[in-house]
C-alpha cells in the first residue's frame, strides 16, 4: 500500500509515518524544510503547493495538518479544501487527523463538546475552526474521506498501550469514565483505518481502552 503523509514533520505526523513503516507500507513524507520523520522517501513541499501529480498513485493520503495560532486557524478549512480539490474524483482515500471539540454529547447531535460550560475558552477558536473544516468536508462527495477525532484529553507524550475503543460521532468514554488517548495510540488507530478502510465519508473517534 502506498501512503502519503502530509505535514509529516509534526509530532502526530511522525508517529503515523513510523506506524506505517512498521507495517511495511510504502511511505512518502511531505513537509516543509528537512525530513524529520523516519520515511526514506521525502518531498519537501508546502501543503498548499501540492499538486495532483504529486499525489498520483497513492492509495491513501494522511492529512496531519495542524494550526494553533489565531491568525492561522482559518488554514484548517483552506488546507482541507486544497487537498480535497487535488484528490477530487480519484480513488485515493483521504484520512484526516481531526479534533475532539466537534464530537457530540447528546443523541440528538445538537450539542458538541465545545459547547459545554466547562470547555476552556482558550480552545474554543481552535475547536470552532476545526469544526467548520469538518462541516465543509462533509459536503465533499467527490473525495473518499475519513475524519478521525481523538479523545477529549489528547496526550502528546502519553504512553502507547496498544489498546483503544473505536467510537463514532459522539464522545465516547472508557470503563473508567475517561476520554483520553495518547498520540501514539491515536497513530495506531489511524493506521488501522488506513489498512482497513471501513469508514469512507464518515467521522470516527478513538479513546484509550
Amino acid at each position: 500500500m502506498k501512503i502519503a503523509v502530509i505535514c509529516a514533520n509534526g509530532k502526530e505526523g511522525r508517529l503515523i509515518v513510523k506506524e506505517c513503516i512498521e507495517r511495511g507500507f510504502d511511505v512518502t513524507a511531505f513537509a516543509r524544510g528537512e525530513n524529520k520523520s523516519e520515511a526514506k522517501k521525502f518531498i519537501s513541499k508546502d501543503l498548499f503547493e501540492i499538486t495532483k501529480d504529486d499525489l498520483k498513485g497513492f492509495d491513501v493520503v494522511a492529512d496531519a495538518f495542524g494550526a494553533w495560532t489565531e491568525e492561522t486557524l482559518h488554514l484548517h478549512s483552506k488546507s482541507l479544501k486544497h487537498l480535497c480539490d487535488v484528490l477530487s474524483g480519484s480513488e485515493a482515500r483521504l484520512i484526516v487527523v481531526g479534533g475532539a471539540g466537534s464530537l457530540y454529547v447528546n443523541k440528538e447531535h445538537t450539542l458538541q463538546v465545545k459547547d459545554g460550560k466547562d470547555f476552556p475558552d482558550v480552545f474554543k477558536p481552535l475547536a470552532n475552526a476545526m469544526g467548520k473544516a469538518l462541516d465543509e468536508l462533509r459536503e465533499r462527495n467527490d473525495v473518499k474521506w475519513t475524519y478521525i477525532s481523538p479523545a477529549g484529553d489528547f496526550q502528546a507524550d502519553g504512553e502507547k498501550t496498544g489498546n483503544y475503543i473505536l467510537g463514532g460521532e459522539e464522545l465516547t468514554l472508557n470503563e473508567k469514565g475517561e476520554s483520553v488517548i495518547s498520540y501514539s495510540d491515536y497513530a495506531l488507530a489511524f493506521v488501522d483505518e488506513i489498512e482497513k478502510g471501513k469508514h469512507i465519508k464518515e467521522r470516527i473517534s478513538v479513546v484509550r481502552k
